[in-house]
C-alpha cells in the first residue's frame, strides 16, 4: 500500500493543482464536434405571397408585423388591458415560460460534462495485521477527454433545444396575443348584434301594437296580426340568441385571460369606431423566417444536427480519467506531511456491439431527416397561414363596404315603407318586407365588419406581428 504513494513536490498547493486540472478540461473542451456543417435548407415555398385580387389593398406602408410589438397595433386602451393581463396570467404562457426553465437546466447539465467534477474525499484504511492508510485530498472519478467532441455535441444540441423552446415562447405570446385581440372582437360584434336585435324587436313590437289597434277598428285583418307576432318572436329569438354568446365570448376571454375580468377597464370604443391598420403590402415570403415557430422548427433542426456528430464521436476511442491529489500518512497526526497522488486513465474502444454504436448513427441521421421535413412544414404552414389571410384582405373591404351600402338602402327603404304604412297608404306586406330585409342587413353588416377585423388580426399573426423582439416579452 505504501509503495502506491508517490510523493510529488512539484505540487506545492491543492488549489494550484485544481486550477491546472481545470484549465486542460477547458482546452479540451474547447475542441470541435463531428456534427455534419448546418446549412439552412431551401424555402419551400414561392418567393412572393399570391395576388388574390385586382381589389386587394396597395400603398400600404409601414414595418413589417414581425417588427411591430402588439402595444403599437392595438391602440385600443380597453383591449391592451386584456392583452396585458393574459400575458400576466395566462396559465399556458407560463407553462411555456416554465419549459424555458427546464431546457436552460438541461443546457447546465450538459455543460458540466464538459468538466472534471473535483469532490474532496477521505478515508481510513486497516489491513488487519499489516497496516493502516489515512488519506484526504481531491479526486477526480471517471471524466471524459472530450477528443471527438461528443460532449461538445452534446451541449450544442441542449443549446439548440433551448433556443427553440424560447422561440415557442414566443410563438405561445403571439398566438395568446391574437386570440385576446379575436375574442374581445368577436364579444364586441355579438353585442352590437345584441343592439340590432333590441332595436328591432322593439321596432316590430310597435308595429304589432299599431297591427292590433287596425285589427281592433276593422282595417287590419288576422293574417296581419300573426304575421306580425311571428316576425316580433324571431326578433326575440335573435334578442336572447345574441345574449348567450355574448355570455359565451365573456367566459372564453376570462379563460384567455386567465381570470375574471380586470376592474375599471377603459370603456370600449362603439362598434362603429373600432378599427385595425392594415399591414405593408408586398412583402417577400422571406419574412417567414422570422416567425417563432418557424426559428422553433430550425433550431429543432440544428439540435438534430448535433446529435449526429454525439453518435459519429461514439465510433472513436474514449479515454476516461480518474485520479486524486492530496495526503497521506500511517497516522492521522502526520496526515498533512506527505503528499500523494494518483493518475489512472482508462481508453475504451469498440470492438463489437452488435451494431449498436451504428443503428445509434442511423437513428440520429433519421431525426435529422424528420427534422428536416418538419422545419419545411412549418415554413409551407406559416406561408399558408399567411396566403389564407391575404385572400381575406383582398376581398372583406370590398364585401363590406358593398354591405354598408345595401344597409344604407335598406334602411331609407324601411323608413319610406314604415311611413307609408303608418299613414294608411300602403299595405304591411311592404313594411313586413322591409322589416325582415333591413335586419338580415344590420346582422351581416356586424358580420362582415367582424371578418375584416379578425382578418387583420389573421395576417398580423400569420406575419409572425406580436413579438417586441429577441429575448424580450412584449408586455
Amino acid at each position: 500500500m505504501a509503495d502506491t504513494l508517490i510523493r510529488n513536490p512539484l505540487v506545492t498547493s491543492l488549489p494550484l493543482r485544481a486550477a491546472a486540472a481545470a484549465a486542460l478540461a477547458c482546452s479540451l473542451a474547447a475542441c470541435n464536434t463531428m456534427a455534419p456543417r448546418y446549412e439552412r435548407p431551401a424555402a419551400p415555398v414561392a418567393a412572393t405571397f399570391p395576388v388574390v385580387a385586382a381589389s386587394a389593398p396597395a400603398g400600404v406602408t409601414g414595418v413589417a408585423p414581425a417588427a411591430q410589438p402588439w402595444q403599437a397595433y392595438f391602440q385600443d386602451a380597453r383591449l391592451a388591458r386584456l392583452i396585458a393581463a393574459a400575458l400576466a396570467n395566462n396559465r399556458d404562457l407560463r407553462v411555456a415560460v416554465l419549459n424555458i426553465e427546464v431546457a436552460r437546466a438541461q443546457v447546465g447539465l450538459s455543460r458540466s460534462n464538459e468538466l472534471p467534477t473535483i469532490n474532496l474525499q477521505g478515508t481510513h484504511t486497516r489491513e488487519t495485521g499489516i497496516q493502516t492508510v489515512n488519506t484526504v485530498g481531491l479526486a477526480v472519478a471517471g471524466y471524459e477527454l472530450d477528443l471527438w467532441g461528443r460532449v461538445r455535441s452534446l451541449t450544442d444540441a441542449a443549446l439548440a433545444q433551448l433556443s427553440a423552446t424560447e422561440e415557442a415562447r414566443k410563438a405561445a405570446q403571439i398566438s395568446l396575443v391574437a386570440s385576446v385581440a379575436n375574442a374581445y372582437y368577436a364579444m364586441a360584434g355579438d353585442q352590437a348584434l345584441l343592439d340590432v336585435a333590441t332595436q328591432t324587436l322593439a321596432t316590430r313590437a310597435d308595429t304589432l301594437k299599431l297591427i292590433q289597434l287596425r285589427l281592433d277598428n276593422g282595417v287590419a285583418s288576422s293574417i296581419d296580426l300573426q304575421t306580425n307576432k311571428s316576425l316580433v318572436e324571431s326578433a326575440r329569438v335573435a334578442f336572447v340568441a345574441a345574449q348567450r354568446q355574448r355570455a359565451l365570448d365573456q367566459n372564453a376571454l376570462e379563460l384567455l385571460v386567465g381570470g375574471p375580468l380586470p376592474a375599471n377597464l377603459p370603456a370600449a370604443p362603439a362598434w362603429d369606431d373600432m378599427a385595425l391598420p392594415d399591414v405593408p403590402a408586398g412583402l417577400p415570403s422571406d419574412v417567414l423566417l422570422d416567425r417563432p415557430d418557424v426559428r422553433q422548427a430550425e433550431q429543432q433542426l440544428i439540435a438534430a444536427n448535433a446529435d449526429i456528430g454525439a453518435a459519429r464521436a461514439a465510433f472513436f476511442p474514449a479515454i476516461t480519467l480518474t485520479g486524486s491529489y492530496g495526503t497521506a500518512s500511517k497516522t492521522l497526526d502526520g496526515l498533512f506531511d506527505h503528499a500523494a497522488w494518483s493518475f489512472i486513465p482508462q481508453v475504451t474502444l469498440p470492438i463489437f456491439d452488435a451494431g449498436r454504436t451504428r443503428n445509434n448513427l442511423r437513428v440520429s441521421e433519421a431525426q435529422r431527416d424528420i427534422a428536416t421535413a418538419q422545419y419545411d412544414k412549418a415554413v409551407q404552414s406559416a406561408f399558408h397561414d399567411v396566403a389564407d389571410a391575404l385572400a381575406g384582405r383582398a376581398t372583406l373591404v370590398e364585401q363590406l363596404a358593398a354591405q354598408q351600402a345595401q344597409t344604407e338602402a335598406e334602411t331609407a327603404r324601411f323608413r319610406l315603407s314604415n311611413l307609408l304604412f303608418t299613414n294608411g297608404v300602403a299595405s304591411s306586406l311592404d313594411q313586413l318586407d322591409a322589416q325582415r330585409s333591413l335586419f338580415a342587413s344590420q346582422q351581416a353588416l356586424v358580420q362582415a365588419k367582424l371578418a375584416l377585423l379578425q382578418n387583420r388580426i389573421a395576417v398580423y399573426r400569420a406575419l409572425g406581428g406580436g413579438w417586441t423582439g429577441p429575448g424580450t416579452p412584449a408586455s
